[in-house]
Formats: C-alpha cells, sequence, structure tokens
C-alpha cells in the first residue's frame, strides 16, 4: 500500500465499509482525540473514479471526526491515507471489518452482511476464517443468520431478542419463523426465548443427531437442522427411542457373546455413579453399565461391581455371579415375534375383539399408540369461551360424560381419550368385555369426536355426509362479528343480513357502523327485523365465499373433497349401508362367542 495525507473534501464512505454509509457513527470515544492531535491513524482507501478522489474502506468513524473539527475550526490537515489496489471488494471488504473487528466490535447481524458480502464475491467460510482468526464454526454460525427473516435479524440488533433465541431461531423453517413472530405480536400469548425456542421447534425434545448409536441414514423421521448442518436434531424423538432403546439392546448382547456375564441396562435418566463402584475385571465378575440420559447420550462403563461386591472380593469372599436367563436376547425375540404372529391373525377374525382393542387403546395409549385430543382454544380468549359455550359443546359433553360413566371414570374428566384406566391398559379392556358392542361403538364415536383434527378437509366431508345444519346449532355471537375487520366483507355480510338495499345505502359507512347494523337485525333492535337462522356461508355445509379474493380455508377444503362426493357418491352410500349392516350383526354377536 501506499501511504498519503488526501484533503478531506477529496474523500468519501465507500459502500463496502462494513459500517455503511447511512447510519452515523458513535463518535464519543474518538472525538476528543482528534480535537486533540487529529487523525493519527491511516484511513485505508482507494481511488474512487478518479485519480484525484478517493473512497474509505476503514475509517469511517475517524473522517466523520475529522469533518466536525473541520467545521469547528474552519479546515483540517490532510489526513493520512494508506491506499490500497481498486476494483478488489472482497479485500476492501477484508480490510474495513479486520480494522473494526479491532477497535469496535460490530454487532453480529452486520458481521453477517459483510460475511455474506465477502462469500459472494468468492471467499468460503474457511478463507474468512483464516482471514479474520475465528473458528469456521463461527463463521458458519454468523453466516447461518441468513435463514433468519429480516424482522428477526433486526429485533436482534435492536436488542429485542437475545442471542440464544436468535442461534435457535435459526433452526427453524421460515413458516415456523413466522409462527414465532406471530406468537410475538400476539398480546395474549408469549413466544418461546433463549433455550425453550428448541424445544418448541423440536415439540419438547432435543435429540442430537450425533447422539445415535444407529446409523441416522436409517432414521425415517424428520430432521431438524441449521442452514449449514452444523447442528441437527431428530423431529421424532418417539422414533428415536425406539431405534436408540434397539441399537441398546444390540449391543448388551454383543456385551453377553464376548463373555462378560452381567450386563446392566439402567434406567433412562439414571446417571452411573463411579464412586459408588469399583473396578473389576471381567474375569472376577465384573459387569457392564449402560447409561442413558434424556438428551439422547449413551455411555458405557466396562468392568465395575458395586462397592458392597468389591468388599466381598477384598475379603476373599466370591461374588454372587447373576443367574444366566433361560433365554437370550434374540432368543426371546424370536419366541415373542412368533406368538405375535399367530395372535394377531386370530384377532384380525374376531372384530368383536378388535373393536375393544381399539377404543382401549386410543384411551390408554401404549407405546406404539399416541393419540391426541383435538385442541379446542381458539387464538383468542373470546373465541375459546364461544366455542366452549355454544350448543355443539354442551350437547357433545352430555355423550361425553355418559361414556366416561360406561367405563367407570370420573365423570368429571375432560376428556375420555387419553386418560388410562388404572393406569394399565388391560383392567380397561376387560371393563370394555362387560359391555356390549352398541355401547362399545358409541364410546368409539366419542373418542373419534375427540380426535377430530380441526380445520381439515375430513370435516368438510363430514359435514355434507352427515347433513349438518349450522342453523339449528349455533348462532352468531359478539365474538364472530368483532373478528370481521374488513369493511367490503363486512358489507356482503350486511346485504346477506339485512338485504342489498341495505347494503348498499350503507356502503361507505365504517366497518363499525355496519356491525353494528348486523347485529341489530340479528338481535331484532333499534327498529330492525330480527333475522333468523342466519349462518354465514363461510360456516355452512358445503361453504362459499362472498368474494374472488380467497384466503378462505373451509373453501378451499372444501374444493379439495367435494370431487370425491360427486364421483364416488354412490360407493360411499353403498358402503354406509354396509357399515350399518356390519354394526347391526356386531351388536347382535354376543361378547363372550367372540372372546
Amino acid at each position: 500500500m501506499e501511504l498519503k495525507h488526501i484533503d478531506i473534501a477529496c474523500l468519501s464512505v465507500s459502500p463496502v465499509n462494513m459500517r455503511g454509509v447511512k447510519k452515523a457513527p458513535d463518535l464519543t470515544n474518538i472525538l476528543p482525540s482528534v480535537r486533540a492531535r487529529g487523525v493519527l491513524v491511516p484511513l485505508i482507501v482507494r481511488q474512487n473514479g478518479s485519480p484525484t478522489t478517493y473512497e474509505i474502506v476503514a475509517g469511517k468513524r475517524r473522517y466523520h471526526a475529522a469533518l466536525i473539527v473541520a467545521q469547528e475550526e474552519g479546515s483540517i490537515d490532510p489526513l493520512p491515507c494508506a491506499i490500497m489496489e481498486a476494483g478488489d471488494d472482497a479485500a476492501a471488504l477484508e480490510a474495513s471489518l479486520i480494522e473494526n473487528i479491532a477497535r469496535l466490535d460490530p454487532d453480529e447481524v452486520t458481521r453477517w452482511e459483510t460475511f455474506t458480502r465477502l462469500v459472494k464475491e468468492g471467499r468460503s467460510p474457511e478463507d474468512i476464517s483464516l482471514t479474520f482468526g475465528l473458528t469456521a464454526l463461527q463463521v458458519k454460525r454468523t453466516l447461518a443468520l441468513g435463514n433468519l427473516l429480516p424482522r428477526i435479524r433486526n429485533l436482534y440488533r435492536n436488542d429485542r431478542i437475545d442471542a440464544v433465541t436468535m442461534r435457535h431461531l435459526t433452526l427453524a423453517s421460515k413458516t415456523r419463523q413466522r409462527e414465532w413472530l406471530a406468537l410475538l405480536d400476539d398480546e395474549d400469548a408469549r413466544p418461546p426465548v433463549g433455550h425453550h425456542v428448541k424445544a418448541w421447534l423440536l415439540g419438547g425434545s432435543a435429540i442430537a443427531t450425533d447422539k445415535a448409536l444407529f446409523d441416522p441414514a436409517d432414521y425415517k423421521g424428520g430432521i431438524v437442522a441449521d442452514l449449514f448442518g452444523e447442528n441437527s436434531y431428530f423431529a421424532d424423538a418417539g422414533l428415536f427411542w425406539q431405534m436408540q432403546d434397539d441399537a441398546i439392546a444390540t449391543k448388551a448382547e454383543a456385551y453377553r457373546e464376548a463373555g462378560w456375564q452381567d450386563v446392566a441396562i439402567m434406567a433412562r435418566g439414571e446417571t452411573f455413579h463411579s464412586w459408588e463402584h469399583e473396578r473389576c475385571p471381567k474375569s472376577k465378575g465384573g459387569r457392564v453399565y449402560i447409561a442413558t440420559g434424556h438428551s439422547g447420550d449413551v455411555s458405557i462403563h466396562e468392568g465395575y461391581v458395586t462397592l458392597k461386591e468389591a468388599r466381598k472380593l477384598a475379603a476373599g469372599d466370591s461374588v454372587e455371579k447373576p443367574v444366566r436367563p433361560e433365554l437370550s436376547a434374540p432368543l426371546a425375540s424370536y419366541i415373542d415375534l412368533h406368538r405375535h404372529a399367530a395372535v394377531r391373525a386370530k384377532v384380525a377374525t374376531a372384530p368383536a375383539i378388535a373393536l375393544r382393542l381399539v377404543v382401549a387403546h386410543a384411551i390408554a395409549g401404549s407405546s406404539l399408540w399416541r393419540v391426541d385430543v383435538a385442541a379446542q382454544r381458539g387464538v383468542t380468549d373470546s373465541i375459546t369461551e364461544s366455542v366452549e359455550n355454544c350448543a355443539s359443546e354442551a350437547a357433545f359433553d352430555k355423550e361425553r360424560r355418559i361414556a366416561l360413566d360406561l367405563l367407570g371414570l370420573d365423570p368429571d374428566m375432560p376428556t375420555v381419550t387419553g386418560h388410562a384406566y388404572d393406569r394399565d391398559l388391560l383392567p380397561l379392556y376387560q371393563r370394555l368385555l362387560d359391555l356390549d358392542d352398541a355401547t362399545v361403538l358409541g364410546i368409539l364415536a366419542i373418542i373419534m369426536g375427540e380426535t377430530l383434527e380441526a380445520g381439515s378437509a375430513l370435516i368438510e366431508l363430514l359435514g355434507v355426509q352427515l347433513d349438518v345444519d349450522m342453523a339449528a346449532c349455533w348462532q352468531a355471537d359478539d365474538s364472530m362479528l368483532d373478528l370481521i375487520r374488513d369493511k367490503a366483507v363486512m358489507n356482503h355480510v350486511l346485504a346477506d343480513v339485512a338485504g342489498k338495499e341495505a347494503a348498499a345505502g350503507n356502503a361507505g359507512a365504517t366497518a363499525k357502523v355496519q356491525r353494528q347494523i348486523v347485529r341489530d337485525c340479528l338481535n331484532g333492535t333499534n327498529g330492525r327485523e330480527k333475522r333468523e337462522g342466519w349462518v354465514p356461508r363461510w360456516m355452512a355445509f358445503p361453504p362459499s365465499a362472498y368474494t374472488d379474493r380467497g384466503g378462505v380455508g373451509s373453501v378451499e377444503r372444501w374444493e379439495t373433497v367435494a370431487p370425491l362426493l360427486e364421483t364416488e357418491g354412490a360407493e360411499q352410500s353403498e358402503a354406509v349401508d354396509e357399515g350399518a349392516a356390519i354394526a347391526v350383526e356386531l351388536e347382535e354377536e354376543p361378547v363372550q362367542q367372540a372372546a
């Protein structure tokens, strides 16, 4: 580089300067020094289109401090500058960032912006790490900020969220990031922050892929990873533990085949304490302990006995060797699988038994069953309260209490599904054997109602098939009317309730005024004729929209299922009739014979 003193009028801040050209710099700690002694450390500059003008690559704060001094004193001596080669934007970016890191640590978003520009200039993360004395992982973590929505980056830059929250959000898809922002904007909700973000993303369990004893390539569930795949996690904790436990059992069997007389697989979360054990070789009865943490990590401790056993060995007493089980693990697996195959072949020919097994599993669950109750929770308390108080929910709750009583469960339980009968599947199954088929089918209907997914296409299909009349079980309330904020949509609703003339006459009124007219029509107040049995188009079965703007979920879902009814109506009708006939046959079949 050439060192030269350049008049301040010939200098300007370069667009590649990492501090940018728009934001005013903080000069608090530099201005007094420049006033007293001038600019001592050279600015890094390069020519800017002409031999006499230069742009500042590094030294923006010194330049701005010099401008203030020049305004205060009327002039200032030319500034010392180190002139670099023109045209190399990547080198200019590096020079800017190196100097700024040395003098005033930039915020991480600014560093990301600069690193990203360097990548576009052809630098690899490894090149950047060598240039700035960082590890490649540190550079990649900074570049991973590019996976964030711009608003989240700005929240971090403005200290609205902390670094831990920001880093965990880099694991999220754009959709999940938008969901997190929606929680942030909702006055009635609290978005997860810090380490809770990871739990929120992974359904409560954050198990890293490097914890697996099995090959992650064999895992068929989803994997959540950051932008560069440095950190990745299993999205399905249940599937992970199933495969991990199988891998642990295989490893334990390998130790037994290698001559270890005892292999202790400790309960999940139980810690192996070395101070409670002493080393002991395999030949003298030492055992293998396999400990598993809740985060999925597995530690294996070979050749240990308890302190009590060690004292016996020291006294010359022999340690009782564990009795070798009659069946090895592979033989036990062979027997269990063949007996399972025989039983399920019989279950396939016993529909009455299968019916009760399905109901018992849906209620109590098992290692292979997990049934979730549909959340009747709205995005606001007013929506939740409206649903809780509607006639349909009251009717369903009445049937639910009957089912709970038949099962011998507490009638005040909020659901039938998901409550173990004495925390055991077997007593529940035995209870169901005492009930006739019609009663069991009734309980199954309650379970199905509790586990129907809200906002699904199946709801649209069932609503039409079952001829659901919303006017008979629902009436408009303030919660629904208050949620209609769009003026044009409210005008369509007004036309629906009060007629086209009323809607045309109030087309210029605010949504609030139109809403009040609708409310008066529905209640028959303020001289308005009461409108009975009104149901907005979106809620009817089948649904329709008021405008062609789209965005009506019920209509979009209906469009996906309507062709099924048109092309397969006859077949479905026959299936329903056949199902009814089977139900009658089941009702007539004695349970004792099926058993």
